[in-house]
């Protein structure tokens, strides 16, 4: 049976989405809800992502649920093993049948008067109105309409064929043949050891290097405690021995760059042996941390260029010619296929046109209320994860706290939640401090991060537990407004 008016309405489908659920039905079980998916299948990104070799390039016992222990050997895990993990999830706790699929979300619209958000979604072409007292954006921080390819001259000339990463052909048949991956970032590095297995060879094409770091697929403890231990209390250990080395690491490599740098250029050194030439194709010039770091699991990537089945080159492209790719310095790449792997299109708010009584928010103009909310937009949440840990942590953190908000809400009667800076020293951030391309390009449209606490975007799981899960919500920034009517008739619920 359909309703048109649930409590709550999520966004996505994914490894966000599906956590969102099962925090409410956990936490806010009177609450109705549903999630509305673009796409026609659950798993966001981990189904979206058909490439060779698709994989996390974190640790699963961060990047899973707090809630769901990983009990896969692997903790660096093949997408089709996440994106299992995420459908288990949904099915197992009765998530499934609150999703709608194939609805698009368009726009939504915040009326103070109704206290409801009024969301447009397209259905089969035809745009359909859903409305909710909290809307809860799980959709990612890309653009699913395709990723981001630069206008490289001559492309049109190339007699093979060129791919995005985002947009893998099905049957595209890569064995015994020239291959070119440009880019040096996750993607890169896991498509280029896949790919060298069958193809005549593969070549990872970079403007610039990026560190790359190696460990083992297999977390021998994690493995090892999960025989003698429950397996909740095992994942748990190795999920907080992972966060803190991850925070230590962080830190060491922002406040000790140099020493970080050295001993990440070593141990690649000492995969390669001493007559690569690392410092042209694994020595960065930015400091670790300014972007993300590259893992690698089991050194696939330096076992490819040890064996000559892949190799980096590094330099600048000058156009496309029918039979490769043409660098800056001369040289000649010669490529039957071509794989950009360049990068995504960033996308805030998951692409939606909001309004707030009639008021069109320009994002870019907001501020950022607890790496969640937005400074005038009442009872809306993003879902938007660490960009120096696991994605989760963070997403974990914000359903307990929109957990949280909905149930003070519900105690005191009112029924709009709104953060307001009235603190005129507050200053303004960028949303991300991060130097990759595809970080720069979209964060002129990002909501702004304050200079101070709660509009400061820690990027730290400590400060956000302290902050998300125990820190009084009413805390005088929040306001809370909109009081229910006294007159007003209790609406029967139905299920979606």
């Amino acid at each position: 049976m359909s309703n048109d008016h649930f409590d709550v309405l999520i966004v996505g489908a994914g490894l966000s989405g599906i956590g969102a659920a099962w925090h409410l039905q956990a936490n806010c079980p009177e609450r109705s809800y549903a999630i509305l998916e673009g796409r026609e299948a659950i798993g966001g990104t981990w189904d979206l992502f058909r490439y060779p070799g698709i994989r996390s390039d974190s640790d699963m016992y961060t990047l899973g649920y707090a809630f769901k222990p990983w009990r896969e050997a692997k903790a660096i895990a093949d997408g089709p093993s996440i994106l299992k993990y995420v459908r288990d999830t949904a099915r197992e706790n009765g998530i499934e049948k609150h999703i709608r699929f194939s609805h698009l979300v368009k726009s939504a619209s915040w009326s103070s008067e109704d206290a409801l958000w009024t969301v447009e979604a397209s259905v089969g072409g035809t745009l359909r109105k859903i409305r909710c007292s909290f809307l809860f954006l799980c959709g990612g921080y890309y653009s699913y309409e395709g990723g981001y390819t630069p206008d490289f001259a001559g492309a049109g000339s190339f007699k093979g064929q060129i791919v995005h990463p985002q947009n893998w052909p099905e049957d595209l048949d890569y064995a015994g043949k020239q291959v070119v991956v440009i880019g040096s970032g996750a993607t890169a590095v896991t498509l280029v050891p896949e790919m060298a297995k069958t193809a005549a060879h593969v070549t990872m094409l970079q403007r610039s290097p990026t560190y790359v770091v190696s460990r083992p697929a297999e977390d021998a403890l994690a493995n090892s405690l999960r025989k003698w231990l429950p397996a909740m209390l095992a994942y748990n250990i190795i999920r907080w021995r992972n966060v803190l080395f991850g925070m230590w690491f962080f830190r060491m490599a922002r406040n000790k760059p140099d020493a970080v740098k050295k001993n990440i250029i070593d141990m690649v050194r000492a995969q390669l042996g001493p007559d690569y030439d690392v410092a042209t194709h694994f020595t960065p010039r930015y400091n670790p941390w300014d972007q993300r770091l590259c893992l690698v699991p089991d050194s696939d990537l330096f076992e490819a260029l040890k064996a000559d089945r892949a190799s980096v080159v590094t330099d600048h492209i000058d156009s496309f010619t029918a039979k490769g790719v043409k660098l800056k310095s001369g040289q000649a790449l010669p490529a039957d296929i071509i794989v950009t792997a360049t990068g995504l299109t960033l996308q805030v708010m998951n692409g939606l046109a909001i309004s707030v009584d009639g008021r069109a928010i320009d994002p870019g103009q907001t501020l950022s209320y607890k790496g969640m909310m937005y400074e005038g937009v009442p009872n809306l949440a993003s879902s938007f994860g660490y960009t120096n840990a696991s994605w989760t942590l963070k997403c974990d953190l914000t359903c307990e706290y929109v957990c949280r908000l909905l149930n003070h809400m519900k105690r005191t009667g009112l029924r709009q939640a709104t953060p307001h800076n009235a603190d005129p020293t507050i200053g303004r951030e960028p949303w991300l401090d991060f130097s990759s391309g595809y970080v720069q390009r979209a964060m002129e449209k990002f909501p702004k991060q304050g200079s101070k606490a709660p509009w400061k975007l820690h990027q730290n799981y400590v400060l956000d537990l302290m902050g998300l899960k125990y820190a009084k919500v009413d805390d005088g920034v929040l306001a809370f407004t909109n009081p229910r009517p006294t007159n007003a008739k209790v609406r029967v619920k139905v299920a979606a």
